[in-house]
């Protein structure tokens, strides 16, 4: 399969955006943090450029999943289940209310392979993000392709208990918290917020939290605990997490300029990894 995608690697694509304070103010609202005044030329939080350059597929364009059909800018996978999987992104310069910004988008990589569900595709996209001052973000996103599901979805609990860290915060995400953010990042993806579809057709316990809302989650547990700017920030999901409990974020320094940290389910199931450099 992977073979018959090629031609897409080297594809790229170009999105200008303004970055303006409303989507910054809606996700603190979203995550219930104190409302603050943003002006002009205030750098936006790290990462929050998810806010920025979005798609705007129409609606005659999505696919089944509520995602954009397949073979546009992204190789047409014919495997019917994607995920974002992970990513690693640098900081050179912070992105400013106010600032025109240009994000040149990518693909770099498509690779197959054979997992415990079944055939896996990975596609690695490259995202550079400029302004007139020069690179603000750069950034790798790994999504994976994977077949139909078969039969239930339901992970198995893990026994053992989270572990404690010197960093540690709960949320408890809720379906109006899934809601707004798939508002604000214009993710249509029906698993987090169609309640029969996850649950029918994907055989999931219950409706998915965002693997970018929990990397979010996970970075700003270093932000309120570290105040040095970041240098680099990378993250894998390890288990998807779902809308029906508690999510245990953990994390602590790991030696003078980094940090490790994890995210946990309810059934104390390990569902992100993440790592945040300073500097």
């Amino acid at each position: 399969m992977a073979e018959q995608l090629d031609g897409w690697i080297g594809r790229t694509e170009v999105v200008e955006d303004l970055i303006t304070a409303w989507p910054i103010k809606a996700l603190q609202a979203t995550f219930d943090l104190p409302d603050q005044a943003w002006r002009t030329g205030d750098p936006i939080p790290p990462m929050w450029h998810w806010l920025f350059f979005l798609s705007t597929t129409r609606r005659s364009q999505l696919g089944p999943d509520g995602h954009a059909e397949r073979g546009g800018f992204l190789p047409p996978v014919e495997l019917p289940r994607r995920m974002f999987a992970g990513g690693r992104t640098e900081f050179p310069a912070p992105l400013r209310i106010g600032q025109t910004a240009r994000r040149t988008g990518t693909v770099t990589s498509i690779e197959e392979k054979d997992g415990r569900s079944g055939r896996l595709v990975f596609v690695t996209v490259r995202l550079e993000v400029e302004t007139e001052e020069g690179p603000a973000v750069l950034e790798e996103q790994d999504l994976v392709y994977r077949e139909a599901a078969v039969g239930s979805q339901v992970p198995t609990p893990c026994g053992d208990a989270i572990p404690w860290a010197a960093w540690m915060q709960t949320i408890t995400p809720d379906p109006a918290m899934l809601f707004r953010f798939s508002a604000l990042t214009f993710n249509g993806h029906r698993i987090h917020y169609d309640y029969p579809y996850v649950t029918d057709l994907e055989g999931y316990p219950g409706l998915i939290v965002h693997g970018p809302m929990t990397a979010l989650w996970l970075l700003g547990l270093s932000v309120a605990n570290d105040p040095r700017p970041v240098s680099r920030f990378s993250f894998r999901g390890r288990s998807p997490l779902f809308c029906e409990g508690p999510v245990s974020l953990r994390g602590g320094l790991t030696n003078d300029d980094s940090a490790a940290l994890s995210a946990w389910s309810s059934d104390r199931r390990l569902a992100m990894t993440a790592e945040v450099t300073f500097g």
